[in-house]
């Protein structure tokens, strides 16, 4: 297993695209937070802040290991290119979803709303949240919010075939969505008005539309490499090699043969 970087360059990239939906989503318990500490214990509010969102990104991760152990078993019985055409469709339906072209992926978040219904009323017993602790089960309970943008980073994870990748892909996607979550909570309506801007949304629904495009060229075989008869050609050249080596072996006897 070795860790492909452009890939989680690409899962930062959408964490911190997807980061204005985000806010509207997480920003409101976000100002909670903050507003559960005194304004002047700035330090403790920072710390509850950065142990909600550490809550929120082991959730990330344990959800990419979940999928992560799917995904190699539906590799192992061949279907990674089924997998790589999910991610790339999702992921462009997450870009239509940011620009306000399309909100297919609202289809997708009502899947999620069951489990949701569970875990809510655990989340309001934490209110309010005022120290670390309570911050990180509220973070943690928090990821499993039904986000279209966190399911379609899953389907992308998912396209890893590993359950290790997996993890570390929704590790950089959540890692992704850090700085915007952390400012709404001290910077909230400044920082929401500056991702609010049209041409900014569209800037980067076209980016994750062109990693979805260039995750479905992946899938068709033009940018991933699978020798299936990697192991045939290894056996062909190492048999080889040990015939050479065998007759040259005989050769150098005969050769000390003659000069006795």
């Amino acid at each position: 297993m070795s860790i492909d970087w452009s890939v989680m360059v690409t899962a930062f990239l959408l964490g911190l695209f997807s980061s204005a939906h985000c806010i509207g989503m997480c920003g409101g318990i976000m100002g909670a937070l903050s507003m559960a500490v005194p304004a002047q214990e700035s330090r403790r509010r920072f710390i509850i802040l950065c142990s909600y969102n550490i809550g929120r990104l082991l959730s990330y991760v344990l959800m990419g290991v979940l999928v992560g152990v799917f995904a190699q078993q539906i590799t192992a019985s061949g279907g990674a290119a089924w997998l790589r055409w999910l991610a790339g469709l999702l992921l462009i339906t997450m870009g239509l979803y940011l620009a306000n072209w399309w909100h297919g992926l609202t289809y997708l978040e009502s899947a999620g709303r069951y489990l949701w219904a569970y875990l809510q009323p655990i989340g309001k017993r934490l209110m309010p949240v005022n120290h670390p602790g309570k911050g990180l089960l509220l973070g943690a309970l928090w990821g499993w919010l039904p986000c279209g943008l966190v399911y379609s980073a899953l389907a992308y994870s998912m396209a890893q075939g590993h359950w290790a990748l997996s993890g570390f892909t929704m590790l950089a996607f959540g890692a992704g969505t850090l700085p915007s979550l952390l400012l709404a909570g001290l910077a909230a309506q400044q920082l929401n008005r500056l991702l609010q801007l049209r041409h900014l949304r569209w800037a980067m629904a076209i980016m994750i539309i062109l990693f979805g495009l260039w995750t479905l060229w992946g899938a068709g075989g033009h940018g991933h490499h699978h020798n299936h008869q990697e192991p045939a050609a290894t056996d062909s050249p190492s048999h080889e090699h040990h015939q050479q080596s065998s007759s040259a072996a005989e050769d150098t006897d005969a050769h000390e043969h003659h000069h006795h």
